[in-house]
Parts: C-alpha cells; sequence; structure tokens
C-alpha cells in the first residue's frame, strides 16, 4: 500500500488472534500505513432493518404471529450515524463510529469510510442498487482502490458483486424491503434490485487468487490477500460470462 491510496477492508479481528488494544490497534496501524492522504473504507451492512433477509427470517423462526408483530414493530429505521452494522466484525465497526467517518444512505448494503476521498466514494448510493453502478463499489472502481481481504476468505469479498451487475448475463432481481426514516418518520420502504448470490464466490476467488496479481501475507495468525478491486471486478466479470448461464430477465420470488 502508498500513501495516498484508497483501501477496501473486509476483516475478522477474532482470525487474527490476541491483538493488544483490539480492534483500535488494527484500525490504528491500517490508518498509519496509509498515511495522511489515505481513504479507508467498511462494509457496514444491516440486514437487521429489513423483513426480505436472512437474518429476520432467522430471528422471527418459531415465533407466534403476535410476537412477530412486536418484532416488526421494534424495528429501528437506518440511520447511517447511528445504526450498527451486521455482521461486518468490530474492526468495520471500529472505523464506522470513528469521528470525521462518514456512511452511504444505503439501508442494507452502507458503506464507511475515512479518509480524503470518503465522500467521493460514500455520496449518491441509490436504494435501488446494493452494490452496483450507483453504489459505493463503483466509486471505489474508478479510484484505484486496493481490496484487503484480512482473515476473511473470498466469500466476503464485496467487489465481486459489482461483476453481478456487468457481466453479460441478465441477472434475476427481487424486492427487497426496508425500515427508513425519509423525513416523514419511521416507514417501510420496497425497492427492487439485483438478486445477489455469493455462493460461487469461493470458487471465483480461488481462480482469481491463481491470476499473480494477489499478494499474500499472515497477520498473526490470520490470511490476508491484497489485490487491486479493479483487477478483481475485471476477471469476475468474465468468470460469470462463462460460468453463469445467460439467461432472460426474470423475477426471483422473495424469500
Amino acid at each position: 500500500m502508498n500513501d495516498g491510496q484508497v483501501l477496501l477492508l473486509h476483516s475478522s479481528l477474532s482470525s487474527i488472534g490476541h491483538v493488544g488494544g483490539g480492534d483500535r490497534t488494527v484500525v490504528v496501524a491500517l490508518r498509519e500505513r496509509l498515511g495522511h492522504d489515505g481513504t479507508l473504507v467498511v462494509p457496514t451492512g444491516t440486514s437487521a432493518n429489513s423483513d426480505t433477509s436472512s437474518d429476520y427470517r432467522a430471528a422471527v423462526t418459531g415465533m407466534s404471529a403476535q410476537e412477530v408483530s412486536h418484532h416488526r414493530a421494534a424495528m429501528s429505521a437506518y440511520d447511517p450515524e447511528k445504526t450498527t452494522s451486521n455482521g461486518m466484525g468490530r474492526i468495520a465497526e471500529r472505523v464506522r463510529s470513528l469521528p470525521g467517518a462518514v456512511r452511504s444512505a444505503h439501508p442494507h448494503t452502507s458503506f464507511a469510510a475515512i479518509g480524503p476521498q470518503a465522500k467521493f466514494i460514500t455520496d449518491g448510493h441509490a436504494r435501488d442498487c446494493l452494490l452496483g453502478e450507483r453504489s459505493p463499489l463503483a466509486r471505489l472502481y474508478d479510484a484505484d482502490a486496493l481490496v484487503l481481504l484480512l482473515g476473511v476468505g473470498y466469500d466476503r469479498c464485496t467487489a465481486f458483486h459489482l461483476a453481478e451487475y456487468r457481466y453479460t448475463g441478465t441477472p434475476s432481481r427481487r424486492t427487497y424491503r426496508a425500515v427508513v426514516d425519509d423525513g416523514r418518520g419511521r416507514e417501510w420502504c420496497e425497492f427492487e434490485d439485483v438478486d445477489l448470490d455469493a455462493g460461487d464466490f469461493a470458487s471465483l476467488g480461488a481462480d482469481f487468487d491463481r491470476t499473480g496479481v494477489v499478494r499474500h501475507a499472515k497477520v498473526g495468525r490470520a490470511e490476508a490477500r491484497l489485490f487491486p478491486l479493479a483487477a478483481a471486478v475485471d476477471f469476475a466479470t468474465d468468470w460469470f460470462a462463462s460460468h453463469r448461464p445467460a439467461q432472460p430477465y426474470e423475477r426471483t420470488p422473495e424469500r
């Protein structure tokens, strides 16, 4: 990494092993390595405020109709400044909560960033574009960002999702819902977008890993992989074209 670099980080603190100072130490080290002109970006997704997510389905499994109703009533509207992420890890949460960090507006697939390019990366995240051309992933592509997988595998590589919007097949679409507050108080919103599918990302990542552009290292007990985001997206776009059969437009039923 060079001074002034933009870095998208996916991480697992527990995979590294004991770190004195925990997530704070990791974030400080990364920001020092990026330098004053560098920008650190993390995914800060919030699936807990949706009733079309696997987290919601798991939460309401076994509940009575009344319990489900109470659960839904207690679901908070997405607030970029306050809503904690779900399943993104302690390091991502540390970045999100840093003074000066900014966060994109999407109620499901937000990103948080800190550094000179943070606003450029997070602005304009369209509600009906979870991880496509009007999301921070496309801005990261434009910024020649690097991706660091720190203690996590390619199945967590969100860059591959941008390729789902770009490859020559026509991906299925589905309906998403979330609790939001657009200035009218707490309410449900509904939108349609690509039916994202990370089921083959591990196989895709294994093939990408053999291209020679990925740098490998160990950080504590964790394996670290560093590579250009654009290279990953371009490779995945071609990979999907040959591994995912092109299909006519199909709307996926709600799940």
